[in-house]
């Protein structure tokens, strides 16, 4: 038999790959336990219980159940006062009341909660009235309490201001104002409309039920003769139809209700007749899912239906107003539901006239009414009390 001998260097050759292969072969073992290993983990993870919260998406806010509403306005202010807001709330659940109408953009322009859009922040355009308004909101809510988000449109000073380009313009190029020194943004303005759109849907997001579109029209007083208008030969009218479609197909999927404030006279002119600021009954009914006419008979002029003090006769202006702009609404899922007067001004409005209005509207609409005191002054006189009667879902 032929030996076979290696020489030295050889052997220690031999050796080293002896070695590295015993080497290789427990890495590969120590990997193939930390695998095992890892595996196990993984199985014992998937296993355990996972909290819901992890996994399940919060449910899409969707819009609350149409309400036959019965509410007050509330300035922001008066909203973010503790003792206030109690006292809302006390006279809410103790009487046929079921909703409120808060500021979230008023008269002056300004955005009244915290925004986040990038051009109320850059041009300054809010003043945050609430310590916090999502809890605001919760507590009306916890409470039953339908409420509705008011937003001020073209009436808007501060924006007029920051963006000249975007006012009503004097004849001279100047920013127009009305009697009262405010400010106005142009309503042929597509840029506007998207504001408060953006405003809007913002508002959305705090789980109100409703926003109401208030000033969604031309001025109507100041000197008229010295304003300028983009609209060129366009009716006023055709240009607020077309504002108002607008809306209604930004908000159509919004989890919200939506409403225009408009002239109580809205609901008796005729034909082409926009009262000179560009409101007709028939371009916003569909547009929205409420009207709300302010119907105070204080603010008709002397002589309406014959009546040197209509204020004097809340049964007989509403009443007409009412039979006169129902037709309008007969083919429509819009509902009218009047802004009514809860203060004194060309008579007292006590229970007696208070009660005398709301009897007046439900004889004609089942969609509920507004009361409208700017200083938020309100008692349960010539309310029905909780007990006899209570919101309703239709």
């Amino acid at each position: 038999m032929k030996e076979f001998f290696l020489k030295g260097s050889d052997w220690f050759l031999a050796v080293a790959a002896v070695a590295a292969c015993i080497g290789a072969f427990v890495v590969a073992m120590h990997w193939q336990i930390a695998i095992a290993a890892i595996n196990k983990v993984n199985a014992t993870l998937a296993a355990a219980p996972v909290p819901s919260e992890a996994i399940t998406a919060p449910p899409a806010r969707v819009k609350p159940p149409r309400q036959v509403v019965k509410g007050l306005y509330l300035t922001a202010y008066s909203a973010n006062d503790p003792a206030k807001l109690d006292e809302i709330i006390h006279l809410i659940d103790t009487t046929e009341l079921n909703a409120v109408v808060i500021d979230i953009k008023d008269y002056s322009g300004l955005v009244l909660f915290d925004s986040k859009l990038p051009i109320v922040n850059k041009l300054h355009l809010k003043d945050n009235r609430f310590t916090d308004l999502a809890a605001t909101i919760k507590k009306l809510h916890e409470h039953h309490i339908y409420v509705i988000a008011r937003e001020t449109v073209f009436e808007d000073p501060v924006l007029a201001a920051a963006k000249p380009e975007w006012a009503i313009k004097t004849k001279e190029g100047g920013i127009w104002k009305d009697q009262k020194g405010l400010s106005w943004v142009d309503p042929t303005k597509l840029a506007v409309w998207k504001y408060e759109i953006d405003i809007a849907k913002e508002a959305a997001q705090y789980d109100f039920d409703e926003i109401n579109f208030d000033y969604v029209r031309f001025p109507s007083d100041g000197d008229m003769r010295d304003v300028a208008y983009d609209n060129g030969a366009e009716p006023k009218y055709r240009v607020m139809y077309d504002f108002y479609q607008y809306v209604h197909e930004q908000m159509a999927n919004e989890p919200v209700w939506t409403s225009f404030d408009m002239f109580g006279l809205v609901m008796e002119e005729k034909g082409t007749s926009d009262m000179g600021i560009g409101q007709r009954l028939t371009d916003a009914v569909g547009a929205v899912d409420y009207i709300d006419p302010m119907m105070y008979p204080s603010l008709y002029a002397p002589g309406h239906l014959g009546y040197a003090n209509p204020a004097a006769h809340p049964v007989e202006v509403i009443a007409h107003g009412l039979e006169e702009g129902l037709p309008a609404f007969a083919s429509s899922t819009t509902e009218v539901r009047p802004w009514i007067q809860a203060f004194n001004l060309g008579a007292i409005y006590d229970g007696t006239m208070i009660r005398e209005e709301i009897d007046t509207v439900e004889k004609y609409s089942h969609a509920g009414w507004l009361l409208w005191n700017a200083e938020n002054r309100y008692t349960a006189a010539g309310l029905k009390s909780a007990t006899s009667t209570y919101a309703q879902s239709l």
